[in-house]
């Protein structure tokens, strides 16, 4: 069994899954109606409509941070900050059907095209977003992109989350894993083992997808081992 440091993680062709993540939603939005887009979602006090929104809008804020980078300027994520972030999800979440899968379509048109400008030399270029790069940026939309299509329940969920995506959230999550404990996760789908923290031993095992399901605050489709769970600390 492969076992792999906090520190590890698989390089991941970013573009090719951008593209997959953007082709999932795209035939998710196909089929919404006015009672989907008003349903809940997995995130407690949002619908549908809510969980769409943020993603026409975090889609948005990515790419222009790609965007102004290539240029070599540097632009705050948000226009107004978390308020008008929240702000614009509050105005929008309320859109027709139609209105909503097409201002998502268009976000994901405009995130497709200012990733595929990227060239190989352009993803160490700095951003605004986490004093980071045009890479950081990338696999931000990435995670962001995947886990709201799940959390929409449109049809995908986390044990559609493709393999790099789970390995590469256990790699970013990590440093949710309490002080005092040394967290061993066994993805017993996989072949794979993650040891992570120091402290009191314990020990968690699941499937790949049911592990990041839990790391990500969402709920594994399966349960894992290991009672009780840790209480996990605040997203990084």
């Amino acid at each position: 069994m492969a076992v792999i440091g906090q520190a590890e993680q698989k390089d991941v062709d970013l573009r090719a899954a951008l593209t997959d993540g953007h082709a999932k939603l795209r035939g998710l939005l196909a089929g919404l109606t006015e009672d989907a887009v008003r349903a809940p979602s997995a995130l407690p006090g949002w619908t549908r409509g809510h969980v769409l929104t943020h993603v026409e809008g975090v889609a948005l804020a990515l790419a222009r941070q790609a965007r102004y980078a290539l240029r070599g300027r540097l632009i705050e994520v948000y226009d107004g900050g978390r308020p008008a972030r929240d702000a614009a999800i509050e105005a929008g979440h309320g859109r027709g059907a139609a209105q909503l899968a097409t201002a998502v379509g268009d976000a994901l048109d405009e995130a497709e095209a200012s990733w595929a400008g990227v060239g190989p030399d352009d993803w160490q270029r700095p951003v605004t977003y986490r004093d980071g790069t045009v890479r950081t940026a990338g696999l931000a939309w990435w995670r962001e992109l995947e886990i709201h299509t799940a959390d929409a329940l449109l049809g995908a969920g986390p044990e559609d989350w493709p393999p790099q995506l789970c390995t590469h959230l256990v790699g970013f999550l990590s440093v949710r894993v309490p002080e005092g404990i040394a967290l061993t996760l066994t993805a017993v789908d996989a072949d794979l083992s993650w040891r992570l923290g120091d402290g009191d031993p314990v020990a968690v095992e699941g499937r790949l997808t049911d592990l990041a399901a839990w790391l990500a605050g969402r709920l594994p489709r399966q349960p894992l081992t290991g009672d009780p769970l840790p209480r996990l600390g605040s997203w990084p």
